[in-house]
């Protein structure tokens, strides 16, 4: 009997069948979250379209600035990510590390900016709920709006918290010496993970910060 494979589990018979098992569940999985998503983004599509001047109205509480911050966070973060893979592919083990950790600073900075604007609803009393207060006739509108911003940006930064736990997991293993050219593949579909998580926010960042550039009073 032939020895098997260093670095592949014992249901595979190689490494890029393994390679290739584990980037098609990743796959699998990230459609099921869009699937997860997209019915918050299709209930986002309907109240919107029932509700057009007061989400503008509500879309004037956003600060677009620490929006637009935390987008070209999330941006930077995806290359770091990139360049971090591209390192374990060409065996630059602490290169790799040095930008894995860059990611995870991004990400935390992307959460403390997060948490930044919940104080600001909060303090604001934009928070649904019996203190809810909304300067439009439609108070009920202006709750669903913030409602569903707090539950799609809620769970954006539920996923972006797993994110950076699992890059910590994986600059850990880094820094153990498991990844090189012959065997990257887990901080290959780390990153696609973190690549879509950023882009959820691509797409949630126009729809619930930029409504008012676009809706006329």
């Amino acid at each position: 009997m032939s020895e098997h494979p260093s670095l592949v589990a014992h249901q595979f018979d190689d490494r890029e069948q393994q390679k290739d098992a584990s980037t098609l569940g990743m796959w699998a999985f990230l459609a099921t979250e869009i699937l997860f998503f997209g019915a918050l983004f299709m209930a986002y599509i309907v109240y919107r379209s029932k509700y057009p001047a007061a989400f503008a109205t509500a879309s004037h509480h956003m600060n677009i600035l620490l929006g637009s911050i935390n987008t070209a966070v999330l941006l930077g973060s995806s290359l770091t990510m990139a360049l971090a893979v591209r390192g374990a592919q060409t065996g630059k083990q602490k290169a790799s590390v040095i930008l894995l950790i860059a990611t995870m600073v991004l990400g935390t900075v992307f959460l403390g900016i997060k948490g930044i604007e919940y104080y600001h609803k909060y303090t604001e009393h934009l928070i649904p709920g019996a203190s809810f207060e909304f300067d439009n006739p439609n108070v009920r509108a202006g709750e669903i709006y913030f409602i569903l911003y707090f539950m799609m940006t809620g769970l954006h930064a539920l996923h972006m918290i797993i994110g950076v736990v699992l890059v910590g997991y994986i600059v850990l293993r880094s820094v153990q010496g498991k990844f090189s050219p012959a065997y990257y593949n887990p901080v290959e579909i780390t990153g696609l993970y973190w690549h879509f998580v950023d882009i959820v926010w691509i797409f949630l960042f126009p729809l619930l910060y930029l409504i008012n550039i676009n809706v006329h009073h």
